[in-house]
């Protein structure tokens, strides 16, 4: 089992930066991948970036590339997303998940909220 909490999550106005935290406990599986997700009202579920368990090969999703920025520590055992001029279109509950293939094990998701 693995257990994820993130953290950081608040309002913020639009074009300002935000940084989540997840905290990673639980088992340690070196073959699996920690990624971002969020989700905004009456939207789906949607990927943002992952790496590998010890923060290697980051990924974006294409049209979260350049102001999402996903990194590890393997000291802290967390991950982070840096999230840097943020829109309103931003604004979603942000969940950290981890999994080998499919994302088997989640956060409860932190809320971002971005204003005009």
């Amino acid at each position: 089992q693995v257990q994820l909490a993130e953290s950081g999550g608040g309002s913020v106005q639009a074009g300002g930066s935000l940084t989540l935290s997840c905290a990673v406990s639980g088992r340690t599986y070196s073959d699996y991948s920690l990624a971002w997700f969020r989700q905004a009202p009456t939207k789906e579920r949607e990927f943002i970036a992952s790496l590998s368990w010890r923060g290697f090969n980051p990924y974006y999703a294409d049209s979260m590339r350049g102001r999402f920025t996903i990194s590890r520590d393997n000291i802290k055992n967390a991950i982070y997303l840096q999230m840097d001029s943020l829109k309103p279109e931003d604004t979603a509950v942000y969940y950290c998940a981890a999994g080998g293939g499919e994302y088997e094990y989640w956060g409860r998701g932190t809320q971002v909220t971005v204003s005009s």
